[in-house]
């Protein structure tokens, strides 16, 4: 009987030493779940491949993620790991290495990283966790698995496009690149938008949830103007550069755009990362785009 109470109060302790928090030089308190334990500590100049997580404690709310998503990489300096992060004790890991941290609001303000708002309240906690997935020696493997991983998040977001379409039994084409298009009109056949032509397009924005982030079309403003778009500049999404194409003047239609050919990882108000998008579109006029200047420039001054 004894011997049994000595055992099982030897777990209890071990199990409560392994799951117990270290706090960092700057007090960042942390634990590190290792992995299998065979693969060596991360070393100056490599390159890890990570995904981490940031949620708010009060409210159980995920402020970033890349779970799910494309993963993290960045270069191991020891000369700028950061303070008061995860990236301050990432030298203690290895491949396949799980990292718990927790992060004060009111450290946060006081070194001047967050400010007090309605999201962030004093006496908060952001709540954090990371797993190391890779570790890379050469920056050509990390682009080359940088691409995999877009590869595959790009096929994510179009199998959930299409998903959303069949459910709401919305008839598209899909274009190689993966944008959806619903022509209503496809406007004028001799007229079609291409790269040399300017299109004046009303549009409205929205994500996949109904929520309307941008639109000119405003019926009752006559102030308002049609947006002009010269396709394959780089001026507008590539979503767009794709999607326009299969229109003519008079067009009208529905583009649905992957995050991938809209804003990626990019969040900006109503548009959360990874968002997939669509967009009403009418093309009001398509016309033909200045012609480039071909003035050759002035000889440069003789030095003398």
């Amino acid at each position: 009987m004894i011997k049994s109470t000595l055992k099982l109060v030897a777990a209890i302790v071990l199990f409560a030493s392994c799951n117990q928090y270290e706090k960092a030089p700057s007090g960042m308190p942390y634990k590190i779940t290792h992995g299998s334990g065979n693969e060596k500590l991360l070393q100056q100049g490599q390159y890890v491949k990570l995904n981490v997580e940031y949620k708010l404690k009060s409210k159980d709310t995920t402020l970033s993620t890349t779970f799910g998503v494309i993963p993290v990489y960045f270069p191991i300096d020891t000369a700028s790991l950061g303070k008061y992060t995860f990236t301050e004790i990432i030298m203690k890991c290895r491949k396949g290495d799980k990292i718990d941290f927790s992060l004060s609001i009111d450290t946060l303000v006081s070194m001047k990283v967050l400010q007090l708002n309605d999201v962030f309240k004093a006496k908060d906690i952001i709540v954090g966790k990371a797993e190391i997935l890779d570790v890379f020696t050469d920056v050509k493997l990390v682009d080359a698995d940088y691409k995999k991983e877009q590869d595959k998040e790009k096929a994510r977001e179009i199998s959930v496009i299409a998903a959303y379409l069949a459910k709401n039994k919305i008839t598209a084409v899909q274009s190689p690149e993966g944008v959806f298009v619903v022509t209503k009109e496809a406007g004028d056949a001799a007229n079609r938008i291409d790269s040399t032509k300017v299109a004046s397009v009303y549009y409205k924005g929205y994500t996949l949830k109904g929520e309307v982030f941008d639109t000119n079309m405003k019926p009752n403003d006559p102030s308002t103007k049609p947006y002009e778009v010269k396709v394959g500049t780089g001026a507008v999404i590539p979503g767009w550069d794709i999607g326009l194409k299969y229109f003519g003047k008079g067009g009208k239609g529905v583009l649905y755009i992957p995050a991938m050919l809209a804003y990626g990882p990019q969040a900006n108000g109503v548009i959360k990362a990874y968002d997939n998008l669509a967009f009403d579109i009418e093309i009001q006029n398509v016309t033909a785009a200045p012609k480039a200047n071909t003035v050759a420039p002035p000889p440069p001054p003789v030095v003398r």
